[in-house]
């Protein structure tokens, strides 16, 4: 399935060793509306890549999209490199601030590399919705990008979005000094909605691309997690939408809560982002197992007056280690204060 996602928006494939520019557009007829001189660029610094899509003028998107997104871009580095951490934009080309909503995800992907979490499917190793989550991993932990490899990157923005001229996003991905000696990482998507492309038939009726379809009041759901492969977790990046109260991942054959985040919302739920404290990041780690029983929780809260068809999501990229952990990581419940930025 994904591969026919895939091939439906791609525009082909350039390499270039410090700039990447966009090529034209090769999926036929089915052209994405007002997009305005599409343009993607890939530039590298000694210790950053950074990723720049548009302008674009909003909103875009066919009738019946909650977003539309510029076409796929992909592109290989020049030499080796270790990601160590990420962060999210979205402006004008003049340089105002958009509004977080108006980014819908942006997206980055690994088409050479197998996920761990969803076999047959390439890696999805980074990215962010409107939390804009600034993510730096713990010293000295990275995450491989093969200079080999050919990487995708793809930004959607909401088509409900104000009339805005010129919209940009950027993704800036930050990398280790090369004389840096760095631990590898793998990345392990979990959720309490599917997430991995190939189960999307399997998805049930209540959710779609944009989520789990969430009722007025509070409600808690929960889907059980086998984990595929063993790992330490070093750090985990969360995901959510507006009206998340909680999003947790808990060992039920332990009976222990081993990610407990709490975003930061406006009074009427709006998701504003997850502050320093609600991020689980320690060199030291919790251990994940294929022998064990895990869960996904979300709890969120729709405002009784809400009207229209809201959707709600509940989701961590970790960022592990495929070793054992240090024995003093095993005994922990939830993550401390002190285990945080």
């Amino acid at each position: 399935m994904f591969a026919r996602i895939v091939l439906a928006l791609s525009l082909g494939f350039l390499t270039a060793p410090v700039a990447f520019a966009h090529d034209k557009e090769s999926h036929g007829s089915h052209k994405i509306p007002t997009l305005n001189k599409p343009m993607t660029s890939v530039t590298l610094e000694p210790d950053k890549i950074t990723i720049t899509f548009g302008p674009i003028d909003l909103p875009v998107g066919h009738s019946g999209d909650l977003a539309a997104s510029m076409p796929k871009h992909f592109f290989k580095i020049p030499e080796d490199r270790y990601m160590t951490g990420y962060k999210t934009e979205a402006f004008t080309k003049q340089g105002k601030e958009l509004p977080r909503e108006y980014l819908h995800h942006i997206l980055l992907l690994d088409m050479d590399q197998d996920s761990i979490s969803c076999p047959g499917e390439p890696l999805f190793f980074a990215g962010a919705g409107m939390e804009m989550r600034e993510t730096r991993f713990p010293e000295g932990h990275g995450v491989k990008l093969d200079q080999t490899h050919k990487l995708m990157a793809l930004v959607a923005f909401y088509h409900k979005a104000d009339p805005t001229k010129d919209a940009m996003a950027r993704f800036t991905i930050y990398t280790a000094p090369k004389e840096q000696e760095i631990h590898p990482m793998q990345v392990y998507q979990v959720g309490v909605n599917v997430v991995c492309f190939s189960k999307f038939d399997q998805r049930p009726a209540n959710q779609s691309d944009e989520g789990i379809a969430i009722e007025t009041g509070v409600h808690v759901i929960k889907e059980p997690l086998k984990f595929l492969v063993d790992g330490c977790v070093k750090y985990a990046y969360p995901h959510s939408h507006n009206g998340a109260l909680l999003i947790a991942l808990e060992n039920r054959t332990r009976q222990q809560t081993l990610l407990r985040t709490v975003p930061d919302v406006l009074l009427d739920g709006t998701l504003v982002g997850f502050p320093d404290r609600q991020i689980y990041s320690n060199p030291v780690g919790f251990q994940v197992t294929t022998q064990e029983e895990y869960e996904m929780v979300l709890v969120h809260h729709r405002p009784l007056e809400q009207q229209g068809d809201i959707r709600g999501m509940g989701n961590y990229l970790l960022y592990m280690t495929q070793e054992a952990c240090p024995k003093a990581a095993d005994t922990g419940t939830v993550a401390s204060a002190k285990d945080h930025h």
